[in-house]
């Protein structure tokens, strides 16, 4: 089998890159990234992409700096689906908890759906531990264009960063 090695970097999403995050979720989450990279400009959140040498990102995250006094919250975490598995996701989260920590933060949190084990075992994995749950839920866009609520269980996790 022939190894192909593929140098990424990390930065800020940036609008130029929604055009290539198609396959980050439905058409509504894309269009409310604007929302995202916005808040980012506000110094709300920090919104992560990790690209490929060609810019193109491959994985995409969130930090929230607003819900939780001392902590960085991650959500809208996700790799590209052909490339799970292949270290990316982990790279996003240790890139993420080093945004908290230059922030002066000492608290990284998350929550994970209790549907993906997956996940849940690669926060884990990076020291991560589950301190509660709690329901969550969002507007998801079909195929026709019509919303529909989407409602599940988060395991919230926390990591000492310092």
């Amino acid at each position: 089998m022939t190894e192909i090695r593929l140098h990424l970097s990390v930065r800020d999403l940036t609008d130029a890159d929604l055009p290539s995050c198609g396959w980050a979720g439905y058409p509504k989450h894309v269009r409310e990234l604007v929302h995202q990279i916005r808040r980012a400009e506000a110094g709300e959140v920090d919104y992560l992409a990790v690209c490929t040498p060609a810019g193109l990102p491959v994985a995409v995250g969130g930090i929230d700096y607003t819900v939780r006094p001392g902590a960085g919250t991650l959500w809208q975490l996700g790799v590209h689906p052909a490339l799970q598995s292949c270290g990316i996701g982990t790279l996003l989260v240790r890139s993420a908890e080093q945004r908290i920590s230059a922030k002066g933060l000492a608290l990284a949190e998350l929550g994970v759906e209790e549907s993906n084990p997956r996940a849940r075992a690669l926060y884990e994995r990076l020291g991560y531990r589950a301190f509660g749950s709690e329901l969550e839920s969002w507007d998801v866009e079909a195929e026709d264009g019509s919303l529909r609520r989407y409602e599940t269980l988060c395991t919230l996790m926390r990591k000492d960063l310092a």
